[in-house]
C-alpha cells in the first residue's frame, strides 16, 4: 500500500496505560462520553454527550462565575487569583519572584528570540521606577524581532515548508512571501479573527480593496496552499491533500482531530464522517496550485494555477500576452515538425530547430504563467459543490452526498450557510470566531500560554477534544479567552496580560516540599527552566559572536526554471548558509534542515504542536566539532580581545555578553588561571605553536566552553 494511502488516526497524547481494568478507562468521563457517542443511534444526542466535557462548553467569564475563594484573595491580577487559590487548595507554596537579570533574560528570549544585551540588562536593573518590567514587555512587543520569533511559532503549527511534498519535492520559490506575511502580522498585531479570515479566505476578502490589500489577502491563503502534496502527477492522491488541508485546519484553529471522521465517525469527538465531509466540499470547492513535478516521457507536469498578485483588470492583458506566445511558439512547432525535408542536412536543421523551439517553449511554460506577472503559491474559488461520503476514506467508493457544513456539535444557535456559487470558506472562517464557538479562542490562548511557559494550560495544544487532559486551571484559560476576545483578539494583549503576572515572574527556584505535592510544576508553584529552541539557539550564537544579519533576506536563491528537472529518484535537495534569523533558513518537507533537526526542530510536513526537546551524542559533538561553533567562537574571541586590554575586564565582558551577568571572584579566577594554563600549553607544543593568532585561539577555546554551558542553553 503506498504510504499516503494509510488511514492513521491521530487521536492525540495515549498516556500509558496502568495495569487491570482502570487502565482501559482511565477517565470515568471519557469512557461516558465515547459510551454515549457510540450509542448516539440509540438516543443519545450530540448535545447531552459533549455537555460532559470541558472544551465543548461556553466560555465563561470566571470573573463573574469562577471560584469564590479566588474572588476574594488579595491579589491584583485575576489570573494570579486563580493560579493562587489552587495553590492554596493543593497545599503548595510558591516560590519567590525571579531577580531582574533572570527576568529580563526570560522576557527577551521568550518574545525575540534573541538574548538582551548587556546594556539591556544594566538599564532594566537601575530602573526604579514603578513600571520597569511592563516597560520592558512594551519595548520588546515593538521590536522588529517579536514578529520573527512568534511568526516561527506559527509555522510550527501551519507545517511550513518551501517545498511541495511531492515525489521530486519539487521547491516553491514564492512561498516565502506567505513566511513574511505571517511574521508581519505578529508584527502587527493583526487581529487574530482578521488573521484567521485571511488565510482561509484571503482571495475573497481581498476583493475590492486596494492593490496592497489585495496581494495580501491572496498571499494570506498559502496557509491551504501548503498542504502536502503527494505522487508525481498534477492532482495526484488528491483526497489526501484536502485531509492534509482539513487536518492542519482543525488541529490550527480549533484543537480537534478531525481526520478521525475520513473513514468513520470519529471514535472518541463527536465529529461524524457527515461532519468531516461537509468540510471536505468546503476545500473541494477551492482550487489550489501544483507546484510542478519531474517529466515522465513526453509528459511535462509545469507549475499550475498559481494566484496573480495583482488584481484582474492588471492582471489579464499580461496572461493574456504569455498565453499568445505560448500559442505561437507551439503552432511554429508544429509547423516545423510537419516538414518533410529531402536533404540529409536538412534533416539534421530540423532537429536542431526543433530542440532549440522546444526548449524555449519549455522555459516559457515551466513557470506556469509570465515572468512580467507577480505570482502567489495560493488558492482561490474553484467549482463549488457538495461532496459524497467516501466510504472507508475511500474516494473510489462515494456513498450519500452531504451539504458543505461544519462540526454539527458546534454550531449552536449560530447558522451555516455558503453564499450562492462559493466554496464557502469565507463563511467558515467568520463561523470559527463567532461568539458561540468555545474552542478558536480557547486554542489560541493556550498556544500563547504554552510558549511563555513551556507547556500549555492543556499540554496537547492541537487537540482539546476527549482525549486531550484536561487543564489544571481551567478558570484561567477562560479568563484568558475571555480577555482575547474582550480586546479585539490581540494577541499582544494576552502577552502583557501573562508576563506581568506573579505566576510568570516567579523564580525557577527548587522548594524541596512543593517539588514533592507537585513533581511537575503542574500548579505553577515555580517557572519551569527551559532549553532553547534550536532557533533561538543557533540565532543566540550568532548575535552574541557580533555576526547576525538582521536583515530582511528576501526570497531564497533557487535555481531558475530551466534548470529544474528533479525526480522522485533525484529529489531536490539543497541547502543555503546564511546569517540571516533561522526563521528565514530555507526548509524543506523531504529533507530536513541538518542543524534544525539536531535541535529538535518542527515537522514540516504535518502541524507541530509542541517541539519535543531531546538530548543525544549527536549534540554535544556538534558543539564540540562542528565549525559553526568554531566559527563563533573565534568571531567572539576577536570581540572580546577588542573589548579591553584588561584580561579580568574581558573575561567580565564574556559572561555579560553570554550569561548575562559578571562573573562571581570564583569565576575570574578559575577563568584567568585557565587561560595561562593554555598559553603555557601553546608555548610549548610546536604543533600549537605555528597557529597563525594564538591568543584568538586561546580565547576561542574559553569561548566555545561558555557558548555550550547549561546557563547559555537554559532559560531560568
Amino acid at each position: 500500500m503506498h504510504p499516503a494511502v494509510r488511514k492513521p488516526c491521530a487521536t492525540g497524547r495515549r498516556p500509558r496505560r496502568p495495569r487491570g481494568w482502570a487502565g482501559w478507562f482511565p477517565n470515568w468521563r471519557m469512557f461516558l462520553v465515547s459510551l454515549l457517542w457510540t450509542l448516539g443511534a440509540s438516543g443519545a444526542s450530540s448535545k447531552e454527550t459533549t455537555s460532559l466535557h470541558w472544551a465543548f462548553q461556553p466560555i465563561t467569564n470566571p470573573v463573574t462565575y469562577g471560584n469564590p475563594v479566588a474572588l476574594q484573595l488579595p491579589v491584583p491580577s485575576p489570573l494570579d487569583r486563580y493560579i493562587q487559590a489552587r495553590l492554596q487548595a493543593e497545599g503548595i507554596a510558591p516560590v519567590g519572584p525571579a531577580d531582574r537579570t533572570t527576568l529580563i533574560r526570560r522576557a527577551t528570549l521568550d518574545l525575540t528570540g534573541l538574548p538582551p544585551t548587556p546594556q539591556e540588562i544594566s538599564s532594566f536593573v537601575s530602573d526604579e521606577l514603578p513600571g520597569a518590567f511592563s516597560r520592558v514587555v512594551d519595548r520588546l512587543l515593538a521590536s522588529p524581532r517579536y514578529g520573527e520569533r512568534w511568526g516561527r511559532h506559527w509555522m510550527d503549527v501551519v507545517r511550513y515548508a518551501d517545498t511541495a511534498g511531492d515525489n521530486a519535492d519539487y521547491p516553491v520559490p514564492e512561498l516565502y512571501r506567505y513566511r513574511d506575511y505571517i511574521i508581519n502580522a505578529f508584527a502587527s498585531d493583526k487581529p487574530y479573527d482578521r488573521f484567521i479570515e485571511e488565510q482561509l479566505a484571503g482571495d475573497i476578502l481581498a476583493r475590492g480593496g486596494s492593490r496592497d490589500a489585495y496581494a495580501e489577502g491572496i498571499v494570506a491563503t498559502g496557509f491551504l496552499a501548503l498542504s502536502r502534496r503527494y505522487g508525481t502527477g498534477p492532482y495526484e492522491l488528491w483526497h489526501l491533500t484536502l485531509e492534509n488541508a482539513i487536518e492542519t485546519v482543525g488541529q490550527a484553529f480549533l484543537g480537534l482531530n478531525l481526520k478521525c471522521a475520513r473513514c468513520h465517525d470519529h471514535k472518541f469527538d463527536p465529529i461524524s464522517m457527515r461532519d468531516y465531509y461537509g468540510l471536505y466540499g468546503i476545500f473541494a470547492s477551492t482550487e489550489f496550485p501544483w507546484a510542478g513535478s519531474e517529466e515522465i516521457l513526453t509528459k511535462q507536469f509545469n507549475r499550475q494555477k498559481f494566484v496573480p498578485l495583482l488584481p484582474e483588470s492588471e492582471a489579464a492583458p499580461i496572461w493574456e500576452g504569455w498565453v499568445a506566445r505560448v500559442t505561437a511558439l507551439k503552432e511554429v512547432i508544429a509547423r516545423v515538425e510537419q516538414e518533410n525535408p529531402t536533404e540529409p542536412q536538412a534533416t539534421e536543421d530540423k532537429k536542431r530547430r526543433l530542440s532549440v523551439l522546444k526548449q524555449e517553449l519549455r522555459t516559457l511554460e515551466k513557470p506556469g504563467g509570465p515572468a512580467a506577472l507577480p505570482m502567489a503559491y495560493a488558492v482561490r474559488e474553484g467549482q463549488s459543490q457538495d461532496v459524497p461520503i467516501q466510504k472507508s476514506g475511500d474516494p473510489a467508493k462515494p456513498g450519500e452526498i452531504v451539504p458543505r457544513c461544519v462540526p454539527a456539535v458546534l454550531l449552536g444557535r449560530s447558522s451555516f450557510q455558503p453564499a450562492p456559487g462559493a466554496s464557502g470558506r469565507l463563511e467558515f472562517a467568520r463561523w470559527l470566531t463567532q461568539p458561540g464557538n468555545p474552542l478558536t479562542a480557547r486554542v489560541m490562548v493556550n498556544r500563547i500560554w504554552q510558549h511563555h511557559f513551556g507547556s500549555g494550560l492543556v499540554t496537547t495544544p492541537n487537540n482539546l477534544g476527549v482525549r486531550s487532559d484536561p487543564p489544571v486551571h481551567q478558570d484561567v484559560l477562560d479568563y484568558l479567552a475571555t480577555q482575547f476576545v474582550a480586546n479585539g483578539w490581540s494577541v499582544k494583549s494576552m502577552h502583557r496580560l501573562i508576563m506581568n503576572s506573579a505566576a510568570y515572574q516567579r523564580a525557577s527556584v527548587d522548594l524541596p516540599a512543593s517539588r514533592e505535592r507537585d513533581p511537575a510544576n503542574r500548579f505553577l508553584w515555580r517557572f519551569s527552566r527551559q532549553r532553547l529552541d534550536a532557533e533561538s539557539l543557533r540565532d543566540a550564537w550568532l548575535f552574541i559572536a557580533g555576526e547576525l544579519d538582521l536583515e530582511h533576506p528576501g526570497p531564497h536563491p533557487f535555481p531558475g526554471p530551466a534548470d529544474w528537472g528533479w525526480t522522485q529518484h533525484n529529489p531536490f535537495k539543497d541547502r543555503y548558509e546564511s546569517k540571516h534569523r533561522s526563521v528565514y533558513l530555507m526548509t524543506q518537507r523531504f529533507q530536513k534542515h541538518p542543524f534544525l533537526s539536531l535541535f529538535d526542530g518542527p515537522d514540516t510536513n504535518n502541524s507541530t504542536e509542541a517541539r519535543r526537546v531531546s538530548t543525544v551524542p549527536q549534540q554535544a559533538l556538534f558543539a564540540m566539532n562542528n565549525s559553526f561553533l568554531e566559527e563563533r567562537a573565534l568571531a567572539l574571541a576577536r570581540r572580546i580581545l577588542g573589548s579591553s586590554s584588561s584580561e579580568t575586564t574581558r573575561i567580565s565582558n564574556l559572561t555579560r555578553l553570554v550569561w548575562g551577568r559578571p562573573p562571581v571572584p570564583d569565576e575570574t579566577t578559575r577563568f584567568a588561571r585557565w587561560l595561562e594554563e593554555a598559553r603555557l600549553a601553546i608555548a610549548g607544543d610546536p604543533d600549537f605553536a605555528r597557529l597563525p593568532d594564538p591568543a584568538t585561539e586561546t580565547w576561542a577555546a574559553l569561548a566555545r566552553v561558555v557558548l555550550t554551558s547549561n546557563e547559555f542553553l537554559y532559560v531560568d
